[in-house]
């Protein structure tokens, strides 16, 4: 069976993960939707909505109503690869969302996350 390209997997089937990620480590899905929220500019409302959708990941972010300009704070690895090296923009974007999760799955504050 041929790989999904994750762009365009649904985002009802994407989220989920990176909520039960941070669940299983103790952290709730209000910090997984605050953690997004702060990047993407989609309100906790219109997250949930958006999992009743049939909005593809790729367009979850293609659609982000204000990417936050912090967001080239992030940085480090995610799945071997350095997040502030990835050349396709939208990957970064999908891959920046990935390491917030990661931080917040292992037990860093919440204002180290968000970049205050």
């Amino acid at each position: 069976m041929p790989r999904m390209d994750v762009t365009e997997m649904a985002f009802a089937k994407v989220y989920p993960l990176l909520v039960a990620k941070a669940e299983k480590k103790g952290r709730t899905r209000d910090e997984v939707d605050q953690v997004t929220a702060w990047l993407t500019g989609y309100t906790p409302q219109a997250l949930s909505r958006l999992e009743q959708s049939d909005i593809s990941y790729g367009n979850f972010f293609r659609n982000a109503p204000a990417m936050n300009p912090d967001r080239v704070m992030i940085s480090g690895k995610v799945c071997g690869i350095r997040v502030e090296e990835i050349e396709d923009p939208l990957m970064r974007e999908i891959r920046y969302l990935d390491k917030l999760v990661d931080e917040l799955a292992k037990g860093k504050p919440m204002e180290k996350i968000l970049r205050k």
